[in-house]
């Protein structure tokens, strides 16, 4: 393949966000869109700020999982109880693409800063909400976490072997999936939408219903008469010895994907089992063949299977830790995570860029801000003088910070 590679304009470069969004669901969505090119102004309370300042490694005025979550953006310090902080961000909001919150339902509202008021200023803003259950319905006032979106979706109960009670997800499946990626993807659609009508529209985030994709396997395994798809029973479930997860010699583990009949066709060749084939899919053997697996992975140590399989097409991986994905070659020459500067000389290892664009990645521009880091500079960018700053930082409306 062609080396795509070169000067790549960012293709969100013109876009304005408004970020009036905490935590993780809205802080990764708009962090995606800044490495793309947005401008993304951050609106955190004047006392604290987002939460996530408090989180994990602390140093340079944030804790890491902040800094995981919000690089490429300016921070605005802000009092929105007051008339004159929800007054700052209409004004942001007339020269603004899009505007993102993850407040509860009707929070925006009460505040005066709903999409029907903020639409009035203009017309063309695309607004976002994410929220646990979405604007309508009974549970639009319900607080939730990331567990519960799962398990009210159906996921959760899915997600064991057969012979165990669900387990806990080690990553936030409906903040990320149902939240930051649909928040994305809605957010998308709304722009290109807003290409051919002109105006701007209203997008309902549920994390919840977010998970609905998710779903499509286990929905497929529905039968007419209803019944529910057990966890541990389908193909890529555990119930197949040729999708599974295998202990090695050394106590670490490989994960076998051979799912298709050439993958274990190759799988079955390389361990010297060719009795093995035209097993596949005999469910009644299944229990047997993955007693007959393990017995086979457990002869050698994960980098001795590694070897062996690494120029075989089986679908043969080892299961790596953090550190040891971090450092495998698809991710370091691939460069998967980059290395942000800190205090001191420093650098702190950072997820990168997932997309590319004619082979170019996004960009690091700015560093995880400060805690009011820009709030002097968005203002005067809409008008407001020394003066009038001067006097909202008195009166406890905004809040100024710097490095």
């Amino acid at each position: 393949m062609a080396d795509l590679k070169g000067n790549v304009r960012l293709p969100l470069n013109s876009l304005k966000v408004i970020d009036l969004t905490r935590l993780l669901p809205g802080p990764l969505c708009t962090m995606m869109l800044g490495d793309y090119g947005a401008e993304i102004v951050k609106v955190e309370d004047v006392d604290a700020g987002d939460p996530t300042r408090f989180v994990g490694r602390f140093f340079e005025g944030s804790g890491s999982f902040f800094r995981q979550l919000n690089r490429n953006k300016k921070s605005l310090a802000l009092n929105l109880k007051t008339a004159e902080g929800r007054e700052i961000i209409r004004k942001l909001a007339v020269k603004a693409d899009v505007l993102v919150e993850g407040f509860r339902p009707g929070v925006m509202d009460r505040l005066g800063l709903g999409y029907e008021e903020i639409s009035k200023v203009n017309n063309r803003l695309v607004y976002a909400a994410i929220s646990g259950y979405g604007q309508e319905g009974p549970y639009r006032e319900r607080a939730g976490h990331d567990i519960n979106y799962t398990a009210i979706a159906g996921l959760l109960d899915l997600s064991a072997a057969n012979s165990g009670s669900p387990i806990m997800p080690a990553v936030q499946i409906a903040d990320i999936a149902g939240g930051s990626l649909m928040a994305l993807s809605g957010i998308m659609f709304a722009l290109f939408g807003r290409q051919q009508s002109g105006k701007g529209s209203f997008v309902d985030i549920s994390m919840n219903r977010g998970l609905l994709p998710w779903l499509t396997y286990a929905a497929s395994t529905i039968g007419s008469d209803e019944n529910i798809p057990r966890r541990g029973s389908g193909h890529i479930t555990g119930a197949y010895a040729c999708y599974n997860i295998y202990e090695t010699a050394d106590g670490k583990q490989m994960s076998l994907g051979a799912l298709e009949p050439v993958f274990w066709q190759r799988f079955c060749e390389t361990v010297g089992k060719t009795q093995w084939m035209p097993l596949q899919f005999e469910q009644e053997r299944q229990t047997e063949l993955i007693k007959g697996v393990e017995l086979i992975f457990k002869e050698k140590s994960r980098q001795q299977w590694e070897k062996l399989f690494a120029k075989v097409d089986a679908c043969c991986e080892p299961v790596l830790d953090l550190h040891e994905a971090i450092d495998h070659p698809i991710s370091r020459d691939g460069n998967y995570w980059i290395a942000s500067p800190v205090a001191g000389g420093k650098t702190e290892k950072m997820t990168g860029f997932p997309l590319l664009f004619t082979g170019s990645p996004g960009e690091l521009r700015l560093p995880p801000p400060r805690h009011g880091e820009h709030t002097t500079e968005i203002l005067q960018s809409i008008g407001y003088d020394h003066e009038t700053i001067t006097g909202l930082i008195g009166r406890g409306i905004i809040k100024t910070g710097s490095r």
